[in-house]
């Protein structure tokens, strides 16, 4: 086929001057060096679609990134090819058709003839996605975003819209090069090599437009079809029928009712739009958002199936993350929510915006669990990204819940009736420094009845907000494959048919859940509130001398920079006196002067907010924290000790607050931890005995120690007080409601009689999730009747409280736990 682009001569450096007055690009990656070309080989540049402004792009790009020349010759030893790219895709009409048959570039096919007749030689053939209306820069239209990149190849006509509209949003992303020596192992012939070679590339390229748009997902009335189709709803289709006495087509017609209630109509326009909405909202909102670790996704997109489970703690959580994916010029998920989202206008929008709704209970209708099953079976089959809250709802406490088994236990499930494409969980924590629901987790905290969620109630509210809010942190944590995962713990599941649950597979799907809301805490970030809340809700009064608590906020800064909880946690770098004046910008905390030098105290009212966000990073410091409860309350314990004590209460800790340490990396992380208290001067060791000492009472360094192990002393009293109920009881005697509903009471008491005043003490949601945390551990276990049992392992840490809690602490909570007994 003649050469339709001739890159010689003055016509096309002309018409690149004259694209670039209008085009602005983003350019990924940033670092071009990622890439890792050889500079003694020579490149040549694959593009997808035929089209001169894609080439004019190239051609400036490579020269601005210092990349070779695309217009340039490519010399091949004594040969020397009239360019240095060529196009994938046929040579197209102005309608978008193909004008002709022709299968390949005959650039391409002349690199491998002389890469096969030449066995020194090699070319990288470097691809490049150009995407036009694709770029995370501003867009103001929605017009630009119905003409913005879709999956049909765009004709002329189409293609100069696309520049008029989308020319200031144009995403070039240069990806790892291919070798054309290494492709040509195992003595390919230049037909095969060349068939090969092709096949590879439309791959990429297909893979690439997936991650950046989305799949290539049809019509929503064709989804609803195909859900009806699938060989599970049409085996409940009959069931429904005769269970209800009902034509099949009565039955046919009531799942499509259900599929069409649960199914997304994903619009890129709406996206487009939304993404506009949002970018204002956020400037509106917070002062700024904190990326962390996005390159642990764009290492995975291409060829995986990406499930992104993001911890909850807002309603801003899904919006957020679907923004910050799009913006980084990747397809922003399909995302779970809830039935109740699903309100007019709203419920309409957020389907546009890629949402797929549930119900919080299948219970009782089993044609709908059989649609929404196959239809989360045809988005992850399809490859399209997901997102889902595993906690179920919004944590009121500011630590990770409990999972729930319920749509992970259907991913894991569809993974195992189709598993050709890998599929990989995200974790992704959410750290803010104020939460626009704050007023409303503070109502439930004192006993109001919860609100039920809804996003409308939350925009309605946003023309009221004055107030700051500070930063957002998103951080990736460390992806888990479901493949790998379900080796270890089941190596024959690939032979199984996956029609229906087993129990292995629900074992694996709880231990799943389990390891993800652990890799969930693991990226967590400490922000200057987090650190606030540490230090000033330690003091007695939440008030605190200012050198006092910029020496606290410092000692942990230490430890989270010197033995850090895992790499993939992130620190906050800003120096004590930056922290405390960053809280009082925040109006968290206030200044009051004093002769003796200036106190900071929490502001009134907002201690248990404050405790949310202690929560938020309480797992980081919670074995830093028990060293020191136990040296500042016994002064002096040899290591043997420290360690037995340690074990013993991190079982329990572990079950709620998800550790990540088993119990044989226990001590090594532990001596972590001495050596900073150590270095720190916190406390002592013999050097003959080993024996750890507490500093002396009257020091500065004792007073830190005491107030560093107060972090953890209002967890552990809960654990203390659920325990000793237990005991009291028996096993065998308590159901679990009566073990809730006890802790909730004496807790209350024991808040009002005796200074237990940490404001989450008493929460029942807290001992709740303590308790179910205990038995999905298998420390407790619920007969038929619901009577709870368990064994002496529960016993052992109660054994080790009198080393970590007061006499005062311990007589209080045996003193209520007796007299609620007794009566």
């Amino acid at each position: 086929m003649a050469d339709a682009f001739k890159v010689s001569g003055w016509l096309i450096p002309l018409a690149r001057r004259l694209l670039y007055l209008w085009v602005r690009t983003s350019v990924f990656p940033d670092n071009l060096q990622e890439l890792g070309l050889n500079p003694t080989k020579p490149v040549c540049y694959v593009l997808q679609d035929r089209h001169l402004s894609n080439l004019l792009v190239l051609f400036e790009e490579s020269r601005r990134a210092g990349l070779p020349r695309a217009e340039a010759p490519i010399v091949l030893g004594r040969q020397r090819l009239p360019r240095s790219f060529f196009f994938l895709n046929r040579d197209r009409s102005l309608t978008g058709r193909a004008r002709d048959n022709s299968s390949y570039s005959p650039l391409l096919a002349s690199l491998i003839g002389h890469t096969v007749a030449d066995p020194l030689l090699d070319v990288q053939l470097l691809p490049v996605v150009i995407l036009w209306g694709r770029s995370p820069d501003k867009q103001d239209s929605v017009l630009k975003a119905l003409f913005s990149e879709a999956w049909r190849p765009p004709g002329t006509w189409r293609q100069l819209l696309a520049i008029l509209l989308h020319g200031r949003n144009v995403l070039v992303r240069y990806n790892s090069p291919i070798s054309l020596r290494d492709l040509l192992q195992g003595g390919l012939g230049e037909e095969q090599a060349l068939r090969k070679l092709s096949r590879i590339l439309r791959v990429h390229f297909r893979r690439q437009r997936q991650m950046a748009i989305g799949p290539d997902l049809s019509h929503r009335n064709t989804q609803v079809d195909a859900v009806l189709a699938g060989e599970p709803v049409r085996a409940a289709i009959v069931s429904e029928a005769e269970r209800h006495g009902i034509s099949p087509g009565e039955a046919r017609a009531r799942a499509g009712d259900f599929a069409l209630e649960i199914a997304s109509d994903y619009s890129y326009g709406v996206v487009r739009a939304l993404e506009l909405f949002l970018s204002w909202l956020w400037t509106q909102l917070y002062d700024g958002i904190q990326l962390h670790r996005f390159d642990v996704v764009t290492r995975i997109a291409p060829g995986h199936e990406i499930v992104y489970v993001p911890c909850h703690r807002s309603h801003i959580d899904y919006l957020l993350l679907s923004y910050i994916i799009l913006r980084q010029g990747l397809t922003p998920p399909h995302i779970a929510a809830g039935a109740n989202l699903n309100l007019p206008l709203v419920g309409s929008l957020l389907r546009r915006g890629g949402a797929f709704f549930l119900r919080r209970s299948f219970k009782g209708e089993p044609l709908y669990a059989a649609v929404f099953h196959e239809y989360l079976h045809l988005m992850l089959a399809r490859g399209f990204p997901i997102e889902y809250f595993i906690e179920g709802g919004r944590s009121r406490s500011g630590r990770m819940l409990t999972p729930k088994a319920g749509i992970l236990g259907m991913t894991v499930q569809s993974f195992i009736r189709e598993h050709a494409r890998p599929l990989l969980f995200v974790p992704v924590y959410i750290g803010y420094e104020k939460v626009i629901e704050g007023s409303t987790y503070l109502g439930e905290l004192a006993g109001k009845p919860k609100k039920g969620e809804s996003l409308w109630g939350i925009l309605t509210s946003l023309r009221r907000i004055k107030r700051v809010f500070g930063q957002v942190h998103v951080n990736f944590g460390e992806p888990l494959a479901l493949a790998g995962f379900l080796d270890a713990h089941h190596p024959g599941w690939r032979e199984e048919d996956g029609a229906s649950p087993s129990p292995w597979s629900r074992t694996a799907t709880r231990e799943a859940a389990a390891e993800l809301a652990q890799r969930i805490n693991e990226a967590a970030v400490i922000n200057p509130v987090n650190l606030t809340a540490l230090a000033l809700l330690a003091t007695p009064k939440h008030t605190a001398d200012e050198h006092a608590l910029q020496r606290m906020i410092e000692h942990y800064q230490a430890l989270a920079r010197e033995a850090p909880y895992t790499p993939t946690s992130v620190t906050c770098d800003l120096d004590p006196s930056q922290i405390v004046a960053y809280a009082e910008r925040l109006t968290i905390v206030e200044r009051f002067a004093d002769p003796l030098g200036d106190l900071i105290r929490v502001r009134e009212k907002q201690a248990p907010l404050l405790a949310y966000f202690r929560n938020n990073v309480l797992h980081l410091f919670a074995l830093p924290a028990l060293v020191a409860c136990l040296l500042s309350h016994n002064r002096r314990l040899d290591g043997a000790r420290v360690a037995q004590a340690v074990s013993g209460i991190c079982s329990l800790m572990r079950a709620e607050l998800f550790l990540r340490w088993h119990p044989d990396e226990l001590p090594a992380a532990t001596e972590a931890v001495i050596g900073v208290l150590l270095a720190r001067n916190l406390v002592a060791r013999s050097e003959d005995s080993g024996v750890l000492a507490a500093p002396e009472p009257i020091s500065e360094e004792f007073a830190e120690l005491h107030l560093l192990g107060e972090t953890i002393r209002p967890l552990l009293e809960r654990h203390f007080l659920t325990l000793s109920l237990l005991q009291q009881h028996g096993t065998g005697q308590l159901t679990r409601q009566a073990l809730e509903n006890s802790c909730h009471f004496l807790a209350q008491r024991l808040s009002l009689l005796y200074q237990f005043n940490t404001p989450e003490f008493p929460e029942r949601a807290t001992f709740s999730a303590f308790i179910t945390n205990l038995i999905e551990a298998e420390f407790l276990r619920e007969d038929e009747k619901g009577l709870l049992h368990f064994d002496q392992r529960l016993m052992t840490p109660l054994a080790h409280s009198e080393l970590v809690l007061s006499v005062e602490a311990r007589q209080a909570i045996r003193r209520i736990t007796g007299a609620g007994l007794a009566r």
